[in-house]
This record gives C-alpha cells, structure tokens and sequence, in this order.
C-alpha cells in the first residue's frame, strides 16, 4: 500500500499575455529567475486560454533521466530527453 501524502497545492498565476508563445517565455524566464526555490515544481507548469482552463498544455517534458533530474526540452520535443534547458 502507498504511503499517505498530505495534497499538494497549485498555484494559477493569471496573465495579461494574449499568445502562447510569450506564456511559455513569461514560464521560461520564472522556471529561470526562480529555479532555486525547491518548493516550485516547474517540470509540472501547463497552460491554457483563460475561459478554458480545463484544457491544458504542458509546456516541458519533464521525463524521468538515468540517475538524477529530468527531462528540461520541451514537452513536443524531437529526440532524446536531456537534462539542459528548453
């Protein structure tokens, strides 16, 4: 039987940005400017349209790598996963 964990909680950061591209970037430079802070799970960021907040899109992949870390490419990324950035 699993171990019992106290929930975790998720923190939805409106924005005023109208396209995807520039979330991802406002994403890319908080994943950047905040990496230290080992209460943030960036591997787990998503998006989506205000009005349609049910429908996500993960924006890294965020796979499991031999040994420690994760994957840090993009979600959709060609090829094998790799710790270094997007």
């Amino acid at each position: 039987m699993a171990p019992v964990t106290a929930p975790r909680w998720v923190i939805h950061l409106p924005t005023t940005l109208t396209s995807q591209d520039g979330a991802v970037a406002l994403a890319l430079a908080l994943r950047v400017s905040l990496g230290h802070v080992t209460a943030i799970d960036f591997g787990e960021t998503t998006l989506s349209e205000e009005d349609q907040q049910f429908l996500r899109t993960r924006i890294w992949c965020d796979a499991r790598l031999e040994g420690p870390g994760r994957c840090r490419r993009s979600a959709d990324h060609d090829g094998t996963c790799a710790p270094g950035s997007q």
